[in-house]
């Protein structure tokens, strides 16, 4: 498969070594992974996102809690096992996610969290850092675009290295029923339930500012 953006190799930002399974290795492929991510746009039901294969085959679902429906997503596997709990910090300036394992909040759990790289942006522009990286001086990937076009980018660190990226799939079909469909590329190697956990949040993030 040809990829429309390659890599290219940064002088200022080295490409960091990127942590082989952050979910866990079950989710990473050896070779590039194509997803189709549909929102279903008018409903209020549990379950708004699907994540499935070239083939139609469910791999990951999306469910939200009732209490705390914007602030928190759990994010399943085609069997719904819980993989990982998305939770808004309440109280942050720059829209501050965290994830975590399982459907634990547990700080010993903690996976990985995403904030904004600034408060104003005419673009998305997220940093992302493992639950290691507690000085947050520099980020584990960073991610740029334009989540309106659904063209969003998910770089290595600082570097200019893609590990995926997201494009817009509009279908006749797609416009009758209310659905919301975009694809995502996923490069080797990299955990594709990393990629599509921040997908969650950035849907999230755009909700609320389509709100404001």
């Amino acid at each position: 498969m040809a990829y429309p953006y390659q890599p290219q190799p940064s002088a200022s930002a080295p490409m960091p070594p990127l942590p082989a399974a952050i979910f866990g290795p079950q989710y990473c492929a050896p070779y590039p992974l194509d997803l189709a991510v549909v929102k279903k746009v008018m409903t209020i039901s549990d379950g708004n996102f699907a994540v499935t294969d070239v083939n139609g085959n469910i791999v990951f679902k999306v469910k939200g809690s009732l209490l705390t429906l914007r602030d928190r997503r759990v994010l399943l596997d085609a069997a719904g096992n819980p993989i990982t709990t998305l939770r808004r910090k309440i109280v942050t300036m720059h829209d501050r996610w965290e994830a975590y394992r399982g459907e634990s909040t547990d700080a010993k759990d903690l996976i990985f969290t995403l904030k904004r790289s600034s408060l104003i942006q005419l673009k998305t522009k997220l940093d992302v850092f493992l639950a290691g990286n507690t000085k947050e001086n520099v980020c584990d990937f960073k991610v740029k675009g334009s989540w309106l076009e659904r063209s969003c980018i998910v770089y290595a660190g600082e570097s200019n290295n893609i590990v995926a990226q997201m494009h817009k799939k509009h279908t006749v079909q797609s416009v009758l029923i209310g659905k919301d469909q975009f694809m995502v590329t996923v490069y080797p190697n990299v955990d594709y339930a990393f990629i599509v956990a921040l997908i969650v949040i950035l849907d999230e993030i755009n909700d609320d500012e389509k709100e404001e």
